[in-house]
């Protein structure tokens, strides 16, 4: 049996949520093209007779502005401290001298796979060269070219992990797909939609709290807030007529009786926390510890 902590690290948009997904064969995290969706650290367990593998997806790794990007780089040096397995992801049209120096500076305790993503972009020839750059690093064991998207050489990618992994006992119960309660993943399905539906500000001021998430006879009834900065945001997720909300969760819903497998009854509220990214009560009430 094989048994650790596999931890992806990379710049934002990278793809590390997108990975996590492929490698667990299904959506635990939560994608967007817009930097810094993830906020947290998401661990992902994959079990099998032969091994378990604790993925954990972190934030992108950015110079923090308030508080809220302090905590998302706490949950990243938290994740270096106990990865068996970093995985650096790298997207192949990124600044490769950039990211190589944002990789050495990580303080890696651990074995370090490189993970070079979005290779179908890219012809074979500068595959080549990002692999041979790569490779040649200190911290690098080895490098790999996947495409997290199509799923391109994961599988690859997943035997590689096994056999850098050590050897030792299962962490959880082979049931359990991650360390969250059903409440996270709820209330990242509902961000997930306001990333997708609005631009410039919006997604980067707001922040979403399940506040009940009750079993009825037939159905899940869930009540929750998206939290904003100031009133002018507000009025924007409603939109005209209630518009807007509504639109967040007709398809916040359907997605989240797909991850339940129940039928839900969603009541979505917004409510105004001024500066709430720069306030450590609201930080801490919100999930962000």
């Amino acid at each position: 049996m094989k048994s650790g902590f596999v931890n992806i690290f990379g710049k934002p948009n990278a793809g590390k949520s997108t990975l996590l997904n492929a490698l667990m064969g299904e959506k635990l995290a939560i994608v967007s093209h817009k930097v810094q969706t993830t906020r947290h650290r998401i661990k992902g367990i994959l079990t099998t007779d032969q091994y378990q593998v604790v993925f954990s997806d972190t934030p992108g790794i950015i110079d923090p502005k308030y508080k809220l990007h302090e905590k998302m780089m706490r949950a990243v040096r938290s994740a270096l401290e106990d990865a068996d397995l970093a995985l650096l992801l790298v997207d192949i049209k990124d600044n490769w001298s950039e990211v190589d120096e944002l990789f050495s500076s990580l303080k890696l305790k651990g074995t370090a796979l490189v993970v070079i993503n979005k290779i179908d972009n890219a012809d074979k020839t500068k595959q080549e060269e990002a692999l041979r750059f790569f490779k040649s690093k200190r911290y690098s064991k080895d490098a790999i070219g996947i495409s997290a998207l199509s799923g391109l050489n994961v599988a690859r990618l997943l035997e590689k992990i096994i056999e850098l992994l050590p050897e030792g006992m299962a962490f959880y119960n082979e049931d359990e797909i991650s360390d969250l309660p059903t409440k996270f993943f709820v209330s990242e399905i509902i961000r997930e939609k306001i990333y997708a539906l609005f631009e410039d500000e919006i997604p980067y001021h707001t922040t979403v709290i399940v506040n009940e998430f009750k079993q009825k006879s037939s159905l899940i009834k869930i009540r929750a807030e998206i939290v904003v900065q100031r009133e002018s945001q507000k009025a924007i997720i409603i939109g005209e007529g209630g518009k807007m909300i509504k639109q967040i969760g007709s398809l916040a819903r359907v997605e989240i009786e797909k991850f339940i497998e129940q039928k839900v009854f969603l009541e979505l509220f917004v409510k105004v926390r001024p500066k709430w990214r720069d306030n450590e009560l609201f930080l801490k009430e919100y999930g962000y510890s």
